[in-house]
């Protein structure tokens, strides 16, 4: 944990009600740190203070624009010395996973800045004495206890899909989230917010020739992992799937020794045969790295789980498993403290050859719209076209149907009538920007929070074992690339991974094509236990309507969705104890 406190008024902070490990920053004496193990404190020359996660991307890059007095800066004194050379716009030459609070004793201000994607949280508040901000919710709600209200947007989010829409919100009303890509100010105006990067993909990168394609790719992914690795051995959550072992392969090639590279498969063997160990065992054996593979149908959910004593800072269904993830955890940080994750592309190298077709005619761009006609016929082959002409007949017999209610039958009519939920759904939908013109499911998916909750569940399941999880697809250089690629042919079946990866990677495992999940195992596993017990207390039944939950009868969409209610209804029992 990290925080800081800035007093409201312009005098110092009282000593003797400055919590437990602060120290005072600052002539002042107007603002106070704490940076927990794990966490960054540092200085630069008694004017500037830093705490915080931070872990930068392209340092050398950021060190040359610097000077020689950064060439062996850490990276919270790259982040200071940024600061002092560039004042507030020092953001726009930071890249990587952040968020820290910085204390200028010039001004007289306290800046926060989160990260640009938003792997890492941050939190603010303000309390009768001062300002409060920090990574830990759980913290800034003790401080604020007196105002503990929970915010029923919130809540109604998640009730219904598991995240929020919007960023800025917590379950608590008077705690907000810094939204990722933005810098909080306080100072003599008080509190601002503004947005430092947007995401931003205005044309298609067309370069020379396809190999030209792949060795970018190689290069910008090689970047991305080298400037992840930790000094010892680096672990890689692998399926067999294309994306996680690309990472392996890469992860190989850039340290140029196959004995620091660990993989962990989990896999079912009776929930599903989708095969994942022999693909990954393909890929372990022709990469030469050591590989862990693990039954995965008896830690997909946890029966006892309302009972062993684990929360969270916010509800999650997280917790069905989350004591399975933290013995599996404990055992995997015993190998390596670092683990690489492999999302990304699915989200990133989609198809939309609507989209972008329909934009190249638009452009009257004749000769680009042509080659990416022939790229796609060519790409797709006999195979690929039969399959479209059955998917387009499942198709029209789905449109028939009727439209299926966005908001679940067991939620309170009253609750949802009084927040507009029906409308907020249609006006807000996910929550991301989907007026891209040639790849708006791909730049919505990456401006939705739906990434956000991933990260932050991320980072409860690594609190649980001490795991660091980090993302090469998500650097931005590799992230970029990938949205800028021409969606046809490069999207179809995530072709530019598949040809960067010929020859580096097992053909079988190349030729795999992207395979689903066969069921949720986390509900499978809950109809052979029974489902979780409801209390009938702790006020979540303001929400719901206890009588109209699914049984086991219900489809697994239904229950997956109803967990949402018994972990709510769980974290409103362990807050009120």
């Amino acid at each position: 944990m990290f925080a800081a406190l800035l007093s409201v008024k312009d005098e110092p902070i009282d000593v003797r009600q400055l919590p437990p490990g602060f120290e005072i920053v600052g002539r002042a004496r107007r603002a106070a740190f704490c940076a927990e193990p794990g966490t960054t404190l540092d200085s630069l020359g008694g004017h500037y203070w830093i705490a915080g996660r931070l872990r930068l991307d392209a340092r050398d890059e950021l060190r040359a624009r610097l000077g020689p007095a950064a060439a062996t800066a850490s990276d919270a004194q790259l982040c200071l010395q940024a600061y002092a050379k560039w004042g507030e716009t020092f953001t726009d030459f930071l890249a990587g996973d952040f968020a820290f609070v910085l204390w200028d004793d010039e001004r007289q201000c306290l800046l926060a800045v989160r990260d640009r994607l938003g792997v890492h949280a941050l939190f603010h508040s303000k309390t009768a004495d001062a300002w409060l901000i920090g990574d830990s919710l759980d913290w800034l709600a003790a401080r604020a206890a007196a105002n503990d209200a929970l915010d029923d947007y919130w809540i109604a989010d998640f009730l219904v899909l598991g995240v929020s829409r919007e960023f800025e919100r917590t379950v608590y009303r008077d705690i907000s989230r810094v939204a990722p890509a933005h810098l909080l100010k306080l100072g003599e105006g008080g509190l601002s917010l503004r947005r430092y990067w947007r995401l931003d993909i205005s044309e298609p990168i067309y370069l020379r020739d396809a190999e030209a394609y792949r060795e970018r790719f190689r290069e910008l992914l090689s970047h991305a992992v080298a400037d992840r690795l930790p000094a010892g051995r680096v672990g890689i959550a692998m399926s067999g799937g294309l994306d996680s072992t690309t990472l392996a392969a890469t992860a190989v090639e850039v340290t140029g020794d196959p004995s620091r590279i660990v993989a962990e498969c989990e896999h079912y063997e009776r929930l599903m045969h989708i095969r994942e160990d022999h693909y990954a065992s393909l890929a372990a054996r022709h990469l030469g790295i050591e590989l862990r593979i693990r039954p995965a149908d008896d830690i997909a959910y946890d029966p006892l789980w309302q009972s062993r004593g684990l929360r969270a800072a916010e509800p999650t269904t997280a917790l069905v498993n989350a004591h399975n993830i933290q013995r599996v955890g404990r055992e995997m940080t015993a190998i390596a403290p670092v683990w690489l994750d492999g999302e990304g592309p699915d989200n990133a190298l989609g198809l939309e050859r609507n989209a972008y077709l329909g934009w190249l005619r638009r452009k009257r761009s004749w000769r680009r719209l042509a080659e990416a006609l022939v790229a796609y016929t060519t790409a797709k082959g006999l195979s690929g076209w039969a399959q479209s002409i059955g998917r387009h007949s499942r198709l029209q017999q789905e449109a028939e149907l009727e439209p299926v209610d966005p908001l679940p039958a067991w939620l309170r009519h009253g609750f949802a009538e009084r927040l507009k939920l029906a409308g907020r759904h249609q006006e807000l939908g996910l929550g991301g920007d989907t007026s891209h013109p040639w790849h708006p499911a791909a730049i919505a998916s990456f401006t939705s929070p739906i990434w956000q909750t991933y990260f932050d569940n991320r980072a409860f399941e690594g609190s649980l074992a001490g795991i660091e999880w980090r993302y090469p697809f998500l650097d931005l250089r590799v992230l970029e690339f990938m949205l800028s690629v021409p969606p046809v042919p490069w999207g179809w079946k995530k072709r530019l991974i598949r040809e960067a990866m010929r020859g580096r990677l097992p053909a079988e495992v190349l030729a795999r094509r992207k395979t689903p999940l066969d069921c949720y195992p986390e509900v499978a596993t809950m109809r052979e236990h029974g489902l979780p017990i409801l209390p009938e207390c702790h006020g979540v039944g303001r929400y719901i309507d206890p009588e109209r939950l699914p049984d086991r009868a219900a489809s697994d969409p239904e229950l997956a969705t109803a967990l949402n209610v018994h972990a709510l209804s769980h974290w409103l029992a362990r807050k009120h104890r």
